[in-house]
């Protein structure tokens, strides 16, 4: 089963999403981890990262009403960590990143909180990297605009980065001063 064909029967395609379409942003945000080489789990949840909205983009493809439906289109796994990123109150999770303590996360749909085990923390760790540096490679503007701070929010994860993630943040916001010359993926 073609899994895009699917999100453009949700309407992804129809969204906006900056200077482009949410489409070609989720696409390319995939073909990011693919890249990585991440497993099949995260390149899935990179394709549907947004289904629900997202903490700073709060349009949803489809309503949390609809979950189980997702999960049995993409699996109970990749359907959890898409929720996962979708119901990050990021700014009560990523200040978090850089100390010595565990992550408490807050769901921003129930108010709820809970401590985030490492594996979770590794998983949102990385599809935040890769939907952020695809997002700072396609829009111009972007990396002008948000670069340092993400710089210092991929620092602060790092210990929950993978290598290649490691390796493309710190080639893509290495000279934040020319944001013209920055060195992006292919996508």
């Amino acid at each position: 089963m073609d899994k895009f064909k699917v999100l453009q029967e949700l309407g992804a395609g129809d969204f906006q999403h900056l200077d482009g379409t949410l489409q070609s942003h989720l696409q390319g945000t995939e073909r990011i981890l693919k890249e990585w080489g991440s497993s099949e789990l995260l390149q899935i949840a990179g394709l549907f990262h947004a289904a629900y909205g997202t903490d700073g983009f709060d349009q949803s493809m489809v309503s949390l009403a609809q979950r189980n439906r997702i999960a049995q289109l993409i699996g109970k796994e990749e359907e959890a960590l898409v929720y996962l990123y979708c119901a990050c109150d990021r700014d009560f999770v990523f200040p978090q990143f850089g100390s010595d303590k565990p992550i408490q996360f807050r769901n921003r749909f129930t108010e709820q909180e809970f401590l985030l085990n490492e594996a979770d923390t590794l998983l949102l760790c990385e599809l935040t990297a890769a939907n952020e540096l695809e997002l700072v490679c396609r829009y111009a503007g972007f990396k002008a605009r948000h670069g340092v701070g993400l710089l210092d929010l991929f620092k602060r994860m790092d210990p929950y980065l993978s290598d290649n993630a490691h390796t493309a943040y710190t080639t893509i916001l290495a000279d934040l001063d020319t944001p013209e010359s920055t060195p992006c993926l292919e996508v």
